[in-house]
């Protein structure tokens, strides 16, 4: 781990398990527009393999058969926006926690001078949401280049999201590693260079992750393989 000078990580499933808060987010802003749409946890599930909140909903309703032309650009990015700031309040509530392990991996990065970027489909107010409410406003100053979803023209498994990061960081994609808890993440970082390592999340922990650097089940690991001294 401190042979590389940088580490980037992915937000959702990765620095906390948030899915769930987007997918309450998702299924109040449906029933706040009288959208007959409710998204389970296994439906959830496999819409995630679609990165991005509003092809997401677009997916869903061109495989549901859901009247496409209700869903003009206009509609969809009002419904997003709606989306997203709900989300922004659960979060801001205290709906979700940082993943275990996760300050104690930023405070060594810290300790060895590596530097802390972000690569991530989500959006930026997001990442704001949440760094805000877990770590206060010095958490919005850690990570440096932050790249969200609408940064890039592709989304993951795109490898987009960390060539930005990468061009932004200055830095060869060998001296950095990536965080991810998802094969479409695993697959754009990858696709760009960057080694992955791996913590398992809720909604990703069956997927397989050939090629990774190394695979967690929680940063805490971390210290249990020794990977962190």
């Amino acid at each position: 781990m401190k042979r590389f000078a940088a580490l980037i990580f992915d937000v959702d499933g990765t620095l906390a398990e948030t899915e769930e808060i987007h997918r309450r987010a998702f299924n109040e802003s449906f029933a706040h527009f009288g959208l007959d749409w409710h998204w389970s946890v296994a439906l959830y599930a496999e819409l995630l393999l679609v990165t991005g909140g509003k092809e997401r909903m677009r997916h869903f309703a061109a495989r549901e058969g859901k009247p496409l032309s209700d869903l003009t650009d206009a509609r969809l990015a009002e419904l997003h926006r709606y989306k997203t700031t709900r989300f922004g309040e659960l979060i801001a509530a205290g709906a979700c926690a940082l993943r275990p392990g996760v300050i104690e991996l930023l405070n060594v990065a810290g300790a060895r001078n590596q530097r802390l970027a972000i690569a991530t489909t989500t959006s930026r107010d997001n990442v704001d949401a949440l760094l805000r409410a877990t770590l206060g406003e010095r958490g919005l100053g850690l990570f440096d280049p932050i790249v969200a979803g609408e940064d890039v023209d592709d989304k993951k498994p795109a490898p987009d999201v960390y060539l930005k990061a990468l061009d932004l960081l200055g830095l060869p994609a060998c001296e950095c590693l990536a965080i991810e808890d998802s094969r479409n993440g695993l697959i754009s970082a990858s696709a760009a260079g960057i080694p992955v390592l791996i913590t398992r999340s809720a909604y990703f922990r069956n997927d397989t992750f050939d090629g990774g650097f190394a695979v967690v089940e929680s940063l805490t690991d971390l210290v249990g393989q020794q990977l962190l001294p």
